[in-house]
């Protein structure tokens, strides 16, 4: 049993991310954020009891807390060991140690992809700072509760496994960005997904509609009483409950989809908000809706 099993009911949990450079430590923190971690990266050792006493003090508004350690502050490392025995004698911080490993060849092969000096070498031979590290965290590595060899590994497949370990200690959700926009002023360049509507009844040409926009009630509603408004929009709903479920599964944290219309004010609008309403109703969901271009040209 870890550690971090052994922590009291309610209380604050504590992963300390660490391994070789090079290994993943990046992408282990960016998983732990999207499980809602409060992620602090490259603290120093020495300074872990004071911040478990923050955390302690916050009174469960800090909750899930990931540090990342690593050589990087190499003089404090040593004070690691010191500060882990104080958080497990004199706090009721449970904390797990995770740590990342690598294959020699493929850690190379990495900082020559990336063109970066290793910490421990940076004016001499990758190689020669790895062994070094490696030897430094030798007695770290036997003592973490969880070890993981990402040499195989591509950054969604370590994802997936920070997930699948810790996402019973956060929820995981997938923010789904909605924007209408108009045409005319160009599709966003952000946007997962473009959906074109200027297919329906365009209430410009009617005039008491031309000056409001798709969130007005008279608006709304004259874009959605028209039968092939519900055909597509229950396709469409069908495609996006298909879709959102297999953007999450590749380790995506967040997705844009795009609404546009001619000018962005009326059709596209409407169809946004619906779409809003209709995908926040999920808890697996956050979802947020906002208008591009429906403010523009209005008289």
């Amino acid at each position: 049993m870890t550690e971090l099993e052994q922590s009291p009911p309610g209380g604050a949990t504590l992963i300390i991310i660490t391994g070789m450079s090079g290994a993943g430590k990046t992408i282990a923190v960016q998983s732990l954020e999207d499980l809602g971690f409060f992620c602090v990266d490259n603290l120093p050792p020495v300074l872990i009891p004071k911040f478990a006493e923050l955390i302690e003090q916050s009174k469960g508004k800090i909750a899930k807390v990931a540090l990342v350690i690593d050589l990087r502050g190499r003089e404090f490392f040593t004070a690691l060991s010191e500060s882990l025995s104080y958080i497990k004698d004199e706090s009721t911080i449970g904390f797990e140690i995770l740590f990342l490993d690598a294959t020699d060849s493929v850690l190379v092969q990495r900082y020559k992809e990336s063109r970066r000096h290793h910490p421990l070498a940076p004016k001499g031979m990758p190689l020669d700072g790895i062994r070094l590290e490696r030897q430094m965290l030798e007695e770290l590595k036997n003592s973490a509760t969880l070890c993981l060899d990402t040499s195989s590994m591509k950054p969604v497949q370590l994802k997936e496994r920070i997930v699948s370990r810790f996402s019973h200690l956060g929820k995981s959700t997938l923010s789904v960005n909605i924007t209408s926009f108009g045409f005319k002023y160009g599709i966003p360049i952000d946007a997962d997904l473009v959906f074109d509507v200027r297919f329906l009844p365009n209430p410009h040409y009617v005039d008491q509609l031309r000056p409001k926009t798709g969130q007005d009630s008279e608006v709304y509603d004259y874009v959605m009483k028209w039968p092939e408004t519900q055909i597509f929009l229950t396709k469409l709903l069908d495609m996006l409950h298909f879709l959102i479920p297999q953007y999450r599964k590749e380790g995506k944290s967040q997705i844009i989809i795009g609404i546009g219309c001619t000018g962005g004010k009326h059709r596209s609008v409407a169809i946004s908000e619906y779409l809003g309403k209709m995908l926040g109703v999920s808890e697996t969901e956050a979802v947020a809706v906002s208008h591009r271009d429906s403010e523009r040209d209005r008289h």
